[in-house]
């Protein structure tokens, strides 16, 4: 007779590790390396214009303006803010198709972003690619990819090169909890490690693969052990405070570049929306939601603490006023910019013959 098969595991707590209440005014032992001012307030400008531009991809979607797929990053701000916030100048970024935050965190031209979103010549891709496949060679964003796990490789084969190279570069390599159980992922671990490459594996832990939470589909749902096998070190993180994100991603980058291999780690964070654009996200309770936007917000930790420091709300008020700016600016010039000329069908399918990488 064959085994009674077990019970689904519990679900697994929405709270990320460590999360510390958004309203929360007074110091404890237990929080991480406090940001000066300056810092804080770069967060707070960065994730705001995360939120908002997100927030304005949305509306334009359910206008019609945005077609395909499009994935959300709201709520996940201070992942991508924090651990760009520890990165030096020609480190590498590779993520899945969540990635509208990390290009606008790495510096990208958010009209090239919405325009590429509206498939629009002015976009980064020309119109081509859409949400899912931006590039930028001069901010060293290396793409949003389709594939559930394809970045893994690639992040794996960037440690690779600064190896090479020789310089002190490190690969950033971001992925979710769902794609953490692909072969790929562990195919990539065993290299990293046996050639000790200088790559952080940042697992976006937003407790749903799709709709399917951590609990149900994961043994080990503490990914952060899941490089233990390979002797990978890894740490869960509150990835709703950008100060424990940054603090975490400066210790894994000077493992890193102290030529000790890869690191691991698994950012406990969540996504307000659905999984994209045409979820309903009925697969969780609305209380789940609200109380994580009211008790952990990201940009509303950091919005307390620059009160605390003596801003007013009017200052906060005219940077979000500013911000929106920047994010109508970007919608106009991507509605305003002209659909790609149907020529560029048969551009950048091969590449040229004099292109550097063929002639070498």
């Amino acid at each position: 007779m064959a085994p009674k098969p077990k019970r689904p595991a519990k679900q697994a707590s929405a709270k990320p590790a460590s999360s510390k209440s958004a309203g929360k005014k007074t110091a404890r032992s237990d929080e991480p390396p406090g940001l000066s001012g300056q810092e804080d307030l770069k967060a707070y400008r960065e994730m705001l214009l995360i939120r908002r531009f997100e927030e304005k991809a949305g509306q334009m979607y359910g206008m019609g303006l945005i077609g395909g797929f499009c994935h959300l990053y709201i709520g996940q701000e201070a992942v991508v803010v924090g651990l760009l916030g520890a990165a030096r100048q020609g480190d590498q970024i590779v993520t899945g198709y969540r990635d509208h935050g990390h290009m606008l965190a790495c510096g990208m031209d958010p009209k090239g972003v919405m325009a590429e979103l509206t498939g629009r010549s002015g976009g980064y891709s020309k119109g081509k690619g859409g949400s899912m496949h931006m590039f930028s060679v001069e901010k060293c964003f290396y793409g949003g990819h389709g594939i559930v796990g394809a970045q893994v490789p690639i992040g794996t084969g960037l440690a690779f090169s600064n190896k090479y190279r020789g310089n002190d570069h490190v690969s950033l390599t971001f992925f979710g909890d769902g794609a953490a159980n692909q072969g790929q992922v562990y195919e990539s671990f065993n290299m990293a490690e046996l050639w000790t490459l200088p790559v952080i594996y940042v697992i976006e832990n937003n407790q749903y693969a799709m709709g399917t939470s951590v609990a149900r589909a994961s043994a080990q749902t503490n990914l952060s052990k899941r490089g233990v096998s390979f002797n990978i070190p890894g740490e869960q993180v509150d990835g709703m405070d950008v100060r424990a994100v940054r603090a975490a991603a400066l210790k894994a980058m000077e493992w890193c570049r102290a030529g000790k291999g890869p690191y691991i780690l698994e950012m406990m964070t969540y996504r307000y929306r659905g999984h994209s654009m045409s979820d309903p996200a009925k697969y969780r309770a609305k209380e789940e939601v609200n109380k994580m936007r009211q008790e952990h917000d990201p940009i509303e930790q950091v919005r307390h603490r620059l009160l605390d420091a003596g801003m007013s709300e009017d200052e906060l008020k005219d940077i979000d006023k500013d911000i929106r700016a920047i994010v109508n600016e970007a919608a106009e010039f991507a509605q305003q910019s002209p659909e790609p000329d149907p020529a560029e069908l048969w551009t950048d399918v091969l590449a040229k013959e004099d292109h550097a990488a063929v002639g070498a």
